[in-house]
């Protein structure tokens, strides 16, 4: 009975929820073109796990937007190669998740919104 009530809520609210990630996403900050160059190359380092609806990954996709970082997005929960990636390499399916690769190839997943909005802040602010 609870499953099909947080279901039903669900497909009440994910309208809502989309409408919430369009309309509230800030604009980005605007760089030196070669700056910004610098920053598209350091993000290619970069990905962030999410599911579309989920409001934790709405505040981390709207810091990015703010920060203008063009990092890759994978899609978690419709993708089942992107969910099983995070799975095999996070070690569990929690989103958001950034994947982090450093210069020697080494891979870091960072998981809970509050460290990945810190993160990239020190790094990109």
């Amino acid at each position: 009975m609870i499953k099909i009530l947080f279901k039903t809520l669900r497909l009440v609210l994910t309208p809502f929820m989309l409408l919430w990630a369009k309309w509230a996403t800030p604009r980005g900050i605007t760089r030196p073109t070669e700056a910004q160059q610098q920053i598209g190359q350091e993000c290619a380092q970069l990905i962030l796990y999410h599911f579309k609806t989920c409001p934790f990954c709405i505040k981390v996709r709207h810091e990015m937007a703010r920060l203008s970082l063009p990092i890759a997005l994978r899609d978690a929960q419709h993708d089942p190669e992107h969910r099983a990636d995070l799975l095999n390499g996070g070690g569990k399916i929690q989103t958001p998740c950034l994947q982090i690769t450093d210069e020697q190839g080494n891979v870091q997943w960072m998981y809970e919104s509050g460290n990945i909005i810190k993160y990239l802040q020190q790094r990109f602010s």
